[in-house]
């Protein structure tokens, strides 16, 4: 049983390191600020999610499992809301979202 555990734990960890570099990725190579922004508190959100369960998974029942579900709740309500607020102050400065008819042709 603590092999499954140990798979599942490292799976867990991998999956949720995978998802946050793609996130990183994502900052670097999208066009605008409303599709990065996207891009990285989705990709992040859920990375942190699952580093979170696989360090879940490896502490077992006791006081730290309880504090890691507490960061998981945590960046679970505060990440979206941050990314909504980033995205409304943005839009209230005037920072208009790149539409496709908008894009340089020779960028392609």
């Amino acid at each position: 049983m603590s092999a499954l555990v140990d798979v599942l734990s490292w799976g867990c960890l991998l999956a949720g390191g995978t998802f946050c570099a793609i996130g990183a990725l994502g900052l670097v190579r999208m066009p605008d600020f409303y599709t990065r922004m996207h891009a990285a508190s989705v990709t992040d959100t859920l990375g942190a999610g699952l580093m979170l369960l696989g360090m879940l998974l490896q502490a077992g029942p006791n006081l730290v499992s309880v504090k890691l579900i507490m960061i998981g709740l945590l960046i679970f309500f505060t990440s979206p809301a941050a990314t909504h607020a980033l995205a409304k102050a943005a839009r209230e400065r005037g920072l208009q979202p790149l539409l496709a008819s908008e894009e340089d042709p020779s960028k392609r």
